[in-house]
């Protein structure tokens, strides 16, 4: 089991247990560690202890950021996000696949993929000369998978696997230093979703929004479904961050990538910037 699976496993138990304020012996138990390693683990993989970072993963925080994200998501569609902090999401430029290229099925492309372990988990990354055009987390090494799923939106284009490659492209991606990473993803989308995916842009590392919100940030106010939908079908996941939409409740739930992985990505996000 991994660092990541360890954490993921011990958030799921947090969340079944929380009423009964679990030890951290019960914790390091979960995954099957003393409660010294555990800790060190925990402190090392998150910067804080176990009871500080779960602190910040419960719907109390979720509702606060909420609450308060209409100012700043609206600032920073206004501003352009010129705000401090590590905004990687600034670096990154969002182009769009033509009408061409997405009736072709992405003839003339040549597509490069391949798998590696990120600080969340198993990851696939695939990308274009024109940009990076497919990022999924997965539980456990997809194999082959990546490939089946990119032919499904670009049937004919021709594909080629580059694991070398794809470590580089996973450690620019998670690296500490994301500000100057300065990447491009290259999307295929309906007019409507990629619309979507530049309004995810702006939301700043560190703050939330909700689907109405975003609704109507683009102009689609009561579209808050049709939100949803587009955000499911993001095509790249932490790089376009559909991570910081919440439900109106403040319930941090409906991720393509899983509930304990968006949580672990808002939590992680919330301590940077606290």
């Amino acid at each position: 089991m991994d660092d990541y699976s360890r954490i993921a496993k011990v958030i799921r138990y947090f969340d079944a247990h929380h009423g009964e304020q679990p030890l951290l012996s019960e914790l390091a138990a979960v995954v099957k560690l003393s409660e010294s390693h555990f800790h060190r683990l925990f402190r090392s993989w998150a910067g804080v202890t176990p009871k500080d970072f779960l602190q910040c993963l419960t719907t109390e925080y979720a509702q606060k950021q909420l609450r308060n994200s209409e100012t700043v998501f609206d600032a920073a569609l206004d501003s352009g996000l010129s705000g401090p902090g590590r905004l990687h999401d600034l670096t990154t430029t969002l182009v769009a696949a033509t009408p061409g290229e997405i009736r072709s099925g992405g003839a003339e492309l040549t597509i490069q993929h391949g798998v590696g372990e990120t600080p969340f988990g198993w990851a696939t990354v695939a990308w274009t000369d024109r940009g990076i055009c497919h990022l999924a987390f997965h539980e456990d090494n997809p194999g082959t998978e990546t490939q089946e799923r990119l032919l499904s939106d670009w049937p004919h284009a021709k594909f080629h696997r580059a694991a070398a490659e794809a470590h580089s492209w996973l450690d620019r991606i998670f690296s500490e230093n994301r500000s100057s990473a300065g990447l491009t993803a290259f999307v295929r989308g309906t007019p409507f979703q990629v619309l979507v995916w530049r309004a995810l842009l702006q939301i700043p590392e560190g703050s939330l929004t909700s689907y109405s919100k975003l609704a109507d940030a683009v102009g689609r106010s009561g579209a808050s479904r049709a939100i949803g939908t587009a955000c499911s079908k993001n095509p790249i996941g932490y790089l376009i961050p559909c991570h910081r939409v919440i439900r109106e409740t403040g319930a941090v739930t409906g991720y393509r990538w899983g509930t304990e992985r968006k949580r672990i990505l808002l939590g992680r996000e919330a301590l940077t910037h606290s």
